[in-house]
């Protein structure tokens, strides 16, 4: 299968944080999402994708090509978590500066997109709500019909009824197996009902790259007192917290953990217990 997003040993380094070696791939005809607490190095990551900033080193291709050059931005579509359209234009003046960027625009697409969610062709953007301005923003990014669509937390300030309908709408875009979508939320929700692989981030490392149905399936959270879990084995959990009442402990195979220590309990872990798991916890061995 071939790859619409391979980065490999992405490293930028900042004042008081750095990406280190950041590895990962989307493959073609799939939807990756890409989670992590904030300050993690989503937004870095992107826009090195995006060749907003500069990578110190490694390497980024972007459906078969260097990201760097020119002819594969008419491919993407892209979508941030704040609508980047001056508040004095309308949906309609903003058709007629996108549809002179991308040769592939699609204007009836455009004019269906404003109308399913209900989005005023001639209202200035700046009366707009969060929610219509968003909403923009993601249909202005499909309507050219990109091959790989990029979303940097896009789905931020909409209601849960209209987020709902978004992501019905990239999975509907999916449908066609050239098609991707690398999408960064923190509504981990979304990503559980959208993506097919999960990309987790923490202080600028890529803790996993992996199918979200295995994370889904093979994660767990062990429970136990503070006086059994200094008898546990380290190499058994990934990362541990404290709270008032016991340890938990995240583990990669809650199924054989479940069989070592059958006194204790092994609950499931959704995508926002591992992230939060790996924010506010501490590593074992596993670092």
């Amino acid at each position: 299968m071939e790859d619409s997003i391979l980065v490999q040993g992405l490293c930028k380094k900042f004042d008081g944080f750095a990406l280190k070696d950041v590895s990962f791939r989307v493959p073609q005809g799939r939807i990756v999402g890409f989670i992590g607490e904030n300050g993690a190095g989503k937004s870095t990551t992107i826009r090195l994708i995006l060749n907003q900033l500069k990578k110190d080193s490694g390497q980024i291709r972007l459906l078969g090509q260097d990201h760097t050059q020119p002819e594969v931005r008419a491919e993407i579509g892209v979508a941030f978590d704040s609508c980047n359209f001056h508040e004095v234009f309308t949906a309609l003046d903003v058709e007629r500066m996108l549809s002179s960027l991308y040769p592939h625009w699609d204007k009836t697409l455009y004019r269906q997109y404003l109308r399913r969610f209900s989005i005023p062709e001639k209202q200035k953007i700046g009366s707009f709500s969060k929610g219509m301005k968003m909403k923009l923003s993601i249909v202005s990014a499909m309507a050219h019909r990109p091959k790989l669509l990029i979303l940097d937390e896009s789905t931020t300030g909409l209601d849960p009824v209209v987020r709902d309908e978004i992501l019905d709408l990239f999975l509907e875009f999916i449908q066609e197996e050239d098609r991707s979508i690398f999408f960064s939320s923190h509504i981990t929700s979304d990503i559980e009902k959208i993506a097919d692989y999960v990309v987790l981030i923490h202080q600028g490392r890529i803790v996993f790259d992996e199918e979200k149905d295995n994370l889904l399936y093979r994660y767990g959270i062990l429970k136990c007192g503070k006086e059994r879990f200094s008898a546990l084995d380290v190499k058994d959990y990934l990362v541990h917290r404290s709270t008032k009442v016991c340890e938990e402990c995240l583990v990669r195979d809650k199924e054989a953990i479940g069989r070592k220590y059958r006194e204790l309990v092994v609950d499931n872990a959704g995508l926002e217990d591992i992230m939060l798991f790996y924010a506010k916890g501490e590593s074992s061995w596993a670092d």
